[in-house]
């Protein structure tokens, strides 16, 4: 038996909002593999994470295979529309919801993880946003478009940029992986907001950046999941399990995906396993992007 055991692994997984998403799933699966698992949540969500972490009504939610409680070491608030606090508007200081935090950019919140807990193993991009997603792209503004662009593709280049001077040369190398979906490379009419041309760039930045750091033995890595009944995926199309049901019907494997398995597929990537694997994408999908209908 070879098991994946990351103790002494510090992981920083961004973009956890509730006990559902994929970030959710894979901090659980990365902390049950022995990691010290760090959550940045956006600043407005922080109360509902700190809920679900505490709250007697999730404790199955937290459950790890062992029966032990998912319990990050911290949770920091990070907004990935910000790479420093300089650029954070006045507006945004002073709102209630983000006033009560010092720092909440992306240099400052991975600056602060690194310093406190020694360093940065594992970076995970669970992060995409589009305030016209139930816009089809030819409806989508240029405002929007450029928002969705900057917090759900750039933002993968400025945390690699802060987190890495902080992955250098960590022992067994340091490994990144973000989460993608097939609307990067096919047309999905419904992703919309401009979020197919996110998913495009995120992954032909992933593909850059891993030669960017690739000589300080960090690996960057993209998990290309297949639909996901989450709350974001069902803000985009009240109608979303006819998505999951007419992929399952036409995946090779007749089924949808569970998000364990895109967990289990973050833990190889993240794991010695996957030493010589960078600038690839995983297809975690049953299959379903191989057909042609």
């Amino acid at each position: 038996m070879l098991p994946i055991n990351l103790s002494g692994k510090v992981a920083l997984v961004s973009g956890v909002g509730d006990n559902i998403s994929f970030a959710w799933y894979i901090g659980k699966t990365l902390q049950a593999a022995g990691a010290t698992v760090v959550l940045a949540c956006h600043p407005r969500v922080m109360g509902i994470v700190e809920g679900v972490l505490t709250r007697d009504v999730d404790r199955e939610s937290r459950l790890l295979p062992d029966g032990s409680e998912f319990k990050p070491a911290k949770l920091f608030p990070c907004d990935a529309s910000y790479d420093t606090m300089a650029d954070v508007p006045d507006e945004i200081r002073t709102n209630r919801r983000y006033a009560q935090f010092p720092e909440y950019s992306i240099q400052g919140t991975v600056d602060a993880v690194a310093k406190e807990f020694g360093g940065i193993d594992i970076l995970i991009h669970s992060i995409a946003f589009s305030s016209e997603i139930k816009k089809s792209l030819i409806e989508t503004s240029r405002k929007a478009y450029h928002e969705a662009m900057g917090i759900s593709a750039y933002s993968l280049v400025s945390m690699v940029r802060a987190a890495a001077p902080h992955m250098a040369n960590r022992p067994g190398g340091a490994s990144v992986v973000g989460l993608t979906y097939v609307a990067g490379e096919r047309v999905v009419p419904h992703y919309g907001g401009g979020m197919g041309t996110c998913k495009a760039a995120l992954q032909m930045d992933a593909k850059q950046l891993s030669w960017f750091v690739g000589d300080k033995n960090v690996r960057v890595n993209l998990i290309s999941a297949g639909p996901y009944a989450s709350r974001a995926a069902r803000a985009i199309n009240p109608d979303f399990d006819k998505l999951i049901t007419h992929a399952a019907e036409h995946s090779p494997l007749r089924r949808p995906i569970e998000p364990e398995e895109v967990a289990n597929a973050a833990l190889y990537l993240c794991s010695p396993f996957a030493s010589a694997v960078t600038g690839q994408i995983l297809y975690v999908d049953c299959g379903y992007n191989i057909m042609g209908t």
